[in-house]
């Protein structure tokens, strides 16, 4: 579904990402850890769109990835990316009215009833029905996070990418966030793609583990060379364990 070849991405003469060759199997979940600064957010923005890659070439389903972020990929941020003037049910209706065509966003009618019964089907899905009308500023860290799940899925996405999406959330929150996430994945059959500072949670999570790091170091110019995929690991997630190295 998704291969990297050769891939490079350069800010002027800073290297984050270097000679990155991997392929991603429809409905696997890949997670990524590293050190700060390492290039992870930056790899997922790329699946995104919003980054371009420098050098080589990264493809969804055989066709370059698009230069703009669409409905086949949808992500998830740390810090929570909901309307704070809406309402539970009127985030997750947004999402489906700046599908359509126009600026506004806004649905009327007919529409406007089907968006709402969908929405109200997903909020449910993620444990929000209680709180189906009420606003981001009267719900929990972790309620706000399945909001911006629940967003991230209402336009039915191939990919779904998190960035730290659990970091700010305690312990007792995180693990039923884990159980959401791995439910929403099997149910909706997913591609996930999820950058962790938690390398127990990246193995518990994943199908495979992706640990990004910098092969090569210059301390005379520690910005010219980039980090790349030093391990990529098979989890117990997957019915077959193994354990490969790739190449620098």
């Amino acid at each position: 579904m998704i291969t990297a070849h050769n891939l490079w991405k350069h800010y002027g003469d800073h290297t984050v990402l270097e000679r990155i060759n991997v392929t991603v199997d429809e409905g696997e979940f890949i997670t990524l850890v590293g050190a700060s600064g390492c290039g992870k957010t930056t790899f997922l923005k790329l699946l995104l769109g919003v980054e371009s890659i420098s050098r080589g070439s990264l493809t969804l389903s055989g066709e370059p990835i698009a230069s703009e972020p669409g409905p086949d990929r949808g992500i998830v941020f740390q810090q929570y990316s909901v309307f704070p003037h809406m309402s539970v049910l009127e985030n997750v209706v947004a999402a489906i009215g700046f599908r359509q065509p126009g600026l506004t966003g806004f649905l009327f009618g007919q529409p406007k009833k089907d968006a709402e019964e969908l929405s109200l089907s997903l909020i449910s899905k993620v444990g929000l029905q209680a709180a189906a009308h009420k606003y981001p500023h009267e719900l929990s860290g972790g309620m706000r996070q399945r909001l911006a799940i629940a967003q991230a899925l209402m336009a039915k996405p191939k990919i779904l990418l998190l960035d730290e999406p659990f970091g700010a959330l305690d312990p007792g929150i995180r693990a039923d966030m884990h159980t959401l996430v791995l439910d929403l994945w099997r149910e909706n059959n997913l591609t996930v793609f999820m950058v962790t500072h938690d390398l127990k949670e990246g193995f518990h999570l994943g199908t495979r583990l992706w640990v990004f790091d910098k092969p090569r170091i210059d301390p005379h110019a520690p910005e010219a060379y980039g980090a790349t995929i030093t391990y990529d690991l098979s989890t117990s997630r997957n019915t077959d364990v193994a354990f490969s190295e790739t190449s620098p």
